[in-house]
């Protein structure tokens, strides 16, 4: 085997991968660049050199230039989208990445970087060294020989697969490589709009192959086929040939193939630094040249591997010059520059520090804390330290003791402090510490300040956990928990196992940081007008989410364990009756048997999805729409609904019941969901079903405090609609509100063109999904595919909704160009949404965005109104000393556990807190409910 080996990288396809991988949260920098694909690419890069040591390297571009296969073929990518701006952005500081490693950038007009690869591939190999191209196109098996391999990387970094010719002709089911261009130009490719021949799929272009050999001898003996694909290698056999031709890597390419410029040999550390610098690719800076600190004479392995040898030289002897402290003037190389900002973390461990403390804290206007604990949970978290900061730089970490009663005595050292209203208290995340100090019978008291949330509401669609905020604005990387204790996992140890030296480092940066991040996001909050949002709705709404997650709910875990018993005989019931249907035992939880039963054997769907890995597409969504085509399919779906039912609710819940009061504890994200609204976890209550006569029955098990209390729920009423209708000031939408009738049945007379008591079931049915469709932006396609419906109809109750509600049209016009104008939509307390691609040329990101800026204002508005309601109701049991506890927030109800000498009362006012918590156009309905437990008061 060659000792020495090229790696040829396909640019666009890594681009393409790194952007998309990235697609759910972006990686913005601070200056607004969307940052994604140079990221991708460039982990990709350096793992490649770092792992594989390549000894040569290239990476190939395609340029805009048609190629030959355009002249062939005029709809040659005619179909494909244009490039997302993104990338088009990203391209050139892609490409001064690979440039200041020194790597050539292979491109040439009228080829693409498929056919630039394939003949350096050949070259290469014909040059003794051994071949790895890399790229996620399977066109390129076509060029796999004994000493030229595919190195294919998988979605989101998970592995790498690399094929080999036995692998090729064995994925292919082949005799021969050259096989693999002969089933492309049959089967096609819609990517790339290669026509193929119609009717002809990958399974039977392999078939075809194996029996003919290639799309020639196919063509020739076209008479030994029958039935309709027979008509169609007859009448499509030009296409056929020209997709073959399409399909075909041209590896005579006129490039110089000149081996001692592919030659890898480290980078340009000035170039690479000052980019890192640009991008503010902070962990990558530090993973190539360290975190500033003084180095050992001779290069890392990682860095020599990274680097190269003469990299790895150059970074060797500038460690060298830092210890024996050579003269700038006679240093030939560039030094790395990290900041490294001077702190003083002081351990305050005795009677004396402690008190000197509390009286420094006690003449700050502000000052951040933060707790170290043993646990996430915080009814089980014990208190290790607490951290306090009121000065850049400094910090003070005040230990407390393993024995409960002296941690406590130490704590409340502080509790006049963190209860004092004239002192503002900040934290990142400060509902956990708010949580845990109440373990200690302290209430710590506004005003407060969160980082985490401050960073929310400027930038919602990013991450705000400390580390990412502390590496976006202050260049600077924490040190990291895993390294004081472990890795998630059995390993993994806690605070109180590590000795305080260290723990003062970790602990004292976080109170710093977090103080730093405060002094940047107030002037922000206040510049983008989003004060009111921040102090009178979101800071609050801590007191009362850890009140409501202090409260938990109660649960019945005799009804729990009879439920399960119940399911599980049904669960029998069902897969006995599956197999019967098959007639073949298989396991149905496995997605691959189970679509071999469905699409071979009982071949339930002509067409069946796949899904990329070439499996059937088995998910819930897939068979929904097959359901009326076996009852195997429908039996299915209840076996699967039993199944989820059982595992995630029915005996996990009662796992998760608290020893110290018996009740479930969930805990509240605020800044989890983009729109504002609230997200729940550990266990997650709002996802108990509710829209199945089996989900319902869980709720059930939801009870009321003891017998002196009742469940109460109170739920906003088409609340969506009801701000679509405010936003719009559609007359006729608001005066079916005003009048209290059934707006589903309003529309469906409205769009179907009948009289109120002439609209069906089914007719209410459809209007109801286009209401609630339309908030969402819903296209014909969309609602065709949710009412089962063909996309002419439902293009046509569209338009007929549009001409009976013309403002909601004019509305949603509206918003969508204000969106363009702005890239941000607010809801009515001005919390933004940012649209960052809602002027992008890419049609299914701008459409994205569109969708979004039509639901964002709505969907927020209703997550702000039942914050500020929440707010409100809390404030008024505080008030008015009530036992009753608001136990529940499940996005546009509420559910409280209610004293029954209370019950009038608050049946009274929570919902006419609820009503008059935002004022809109038109009336606000909430339904409340009373019962025994959580079913009962739905």
């Amino acid at each position: 085997m060659p000792a020495q080996k090229i790696f040829l990288l396909d640019a666009m396809a890594l681009i393409y991968r790194a952007h998309f991988a990235f697609s759910k949260n972006p990686r913005i920098n601070s200056k607004g660049l969307n940052t994604s694909a140079v990221l991708g690419f460039a982990n990709a890069l350096l793992e490649i050199i770092n792992k594989e040591k390549p000894t040569h390297i290239a990476v190939a571009f395609d340029t805009s230039a048609p190629t030959f296969r355009h002249k062939a073929y005029k709809e040659y990518k005619a179909e494909r989208q244009e490039t997302p701006e993104d990338i088009v952005t990203a391209i050139p500081y892609i490409k001064r990445f690979i440039d200041a490693f020194n790597i050539p950038v292979l491109e040439k007009d009228g080829y693409e970087a498929d056919d630039i690869i394939g003949t350096f591939a050949k070259k290469a190999a014909e040059a003794d060294l051994q071949v790895y191209m890399m790229s996620t196109d399977k066109d390129f098996c076509q060029l796999v020989s004994d000493n030229i391999y595919l190195y294919k990387p998988a979605y989101m970094g998970n592995g790498v697969d690399i094929l080999d010719k036995k692998k090729v002709l064995e994925k292919w089911e082949i005799r021969s490589i050259d096989q693999v261009i002969d089933i492309l130009g049959l089967q096609g490719d819609k990517v790339d709009n290669i026509p193929g021949i119609p009717g002809v799929g990958e399974k039977t272009a392999k078939k075809l192959i194996e029996e003919f050999g290639s799309v020639e001898n196919l063509i020739e003996n076209a008479d030994q086929l029958e039935g309709k694909l027979k008509e169609r290698v007859v009448e499509f056999s030009e296409q056929g040939l020209l997709s073959k031709q399409l399909a075909t890597i041209d590896t005579g390419v006129p490039l110089d193939f000149d081996e001692e410029k592919l030659l890898y040999k480290g980078p340009d550390n000035d170039a690479l630094i000052a980019l890192l610098d640009e991008l503010e690719f902070r962990t990558i800076k530090k993973r190539l040249f360290g975190d500033g600190e003084e180095k050992t004479t001779s290069a890392s392995s990682d860095q020599m591997s990274l680097f190269g040898e003469t990299a790895a030289r150059n970074l060797s002897r500038e460690n060298d010059q830092k210890k024996n402290k050579i003269p700038e003037n006679q240093q030939s190389i560039t030094k790395v520059n990290i900041d490294t900002t001077t702190h003083h973390y002081h351990l305050a461990d005795t009677p004396e520090l402690r008190k000197k403390l509390i009286k420094d804290l006690e003449k700050q206007k502000e000052f951040c804390f933060d707790t170290e604990t043993t646990a996430i949970d915080t009814m089980d978290a014990k208190l290790v330290g607490l951290a306090f900061s009121y000065k850049k730089g400094e910090a003070y970490y005040v230990p407390v003791p393993k024995n409960d009663k002296e941690a406590k005595n130490i704590a409340n050292e502080f509790k006049g402090v963190l209860e004092n209203e004239q002192i503002v208290k900040i934290g990142q995340n400060i509902k956990y510490d708010i949580l845990v100090l109440k373990n200690y019978d302290i209430e710590v008291k506004s005003p407060l300040f969160d980082t985490m949330l401050a960073h929310y509401l400027l930038e919602p669609d990013m991450r705000h956990n400390m580390n990412a905020l502390a590496e976006s604005y202050l260049d600077y990387t924490p040190v990291s928990i895993d390294t004081l204790i472990g890795k998630k996992g059995k390993e993994q140890g806690n605070m109180r196992d590590i000795p305080v030296e260290k723990v003062v480092e970790y602990a004292g940066e976080d109170a710093d940081i977090t103080l730093k991040l405060k002094n940047i996001f107030a002037p922000l909050i206040k510049e983008k007008k989003l004060q009111k949002l921040f102090n009178e709705v979101e800071l609050p709404l801590i007191h009362v989410l850890a009140d409501i997650e202090r409260a938990g709910v109660n649960i019945d875990p005799g009804a729990l364990s009879k439920y399960s018993r119940l399911l599980a005989k049904e669960s029998s019931v069902l897969k006995q009756s599956i197999l019967d249907d098959a007639g073949t035992e298989f396991n149905i939880d496995s997605p691959k048997q189970l679509g071999t039963i469905l699409f071979e054997k009982l071949k339930i769907d002509e067409k069946p999805k796949k899904t990329k890995t070439g499996q059937y597409a088995t998910a819930e969504d897939v068979l929904s729409k097959l359901a009326d085509k076996h009852e195997i399919v429908r039996k299915i779906l209840d076996y699967r609904e039993v199944q989820k039912l059982k595992s995630t609710y029915v005996d996990a819940l009662p796992e998760l019941i608290s020893k110290k009061d018996n009740r479930v504890h969930t805990s509240f994200n605020q800044a989890v969901a983009s729109t504002g609204r609230l997200s729940s976890q550990n266990p997650n209550l709002q996802n108990i079903p509710i829209r199945t006569a089996k989900g319902r029955e869980i709720r059930k098990a939801f009870i009321s405090k003891n017998d002196k209390y009742v469940l109460l729920s109170a739920d906003y009423s088409q609340i969506e609609l009801r701000i679509m209708a405010s936003f719009s000031k559609d007359e006729s939408m608001i005066e079916a509100f005003r009048d209290g009738v059934d707006i589903h049945a309003t529309t469906a007379s409205k769009v179907f063109g009948v009289g109120t008591d002439d609209v069906n079931d089914e007719m209410r049915r459809k209007a109801k999904m286009v209401n609630f469709g339309i908030i969402y932006g819903i296209s014909p396609f969309g609602l065709s595919q949710r009412l089962h419906i063909q996309r002419k109809e439902a293009a046509e109750i569209i338009d007929s909704y549009f001409a009976e509600f013309p403002a909601i049209k004019r509305y949603m016009d509206d918003i969508i160009n204000k969106a363009r104008e702005n890239e941000f939509v607010e809801t009515i307390l001005g919390r933004r949404r940012y649209l960052r691609d809602i002027n992008s040329r890419n049609m299914t990101l701008r459409g994205y965005a569109e969708r979004n800026a039509i639901n964002a204002p709505i969907q927020g508005s209703a997550a702000d109104m039942i914050k500020v309601a929440m707010i409100n109701i809390h404030n008024w049991l505080k008030k008015e000393k009530l036992e009753t506890k608001m136990i529940l927030q499940v996005h546009d109800e509420l559910v409280f556990d209610v004293r029954k000498d209370e019950l009038d009362a608050v049946k009274e006012k929570v919902p006419d807190f609820m009503k008059n918590a935002i004022a809109i156009k038109v009336p606000v309905v909430v339904d409340v409910g009373v019962g025994e437990n959580w079913l009962e008061a739905h």
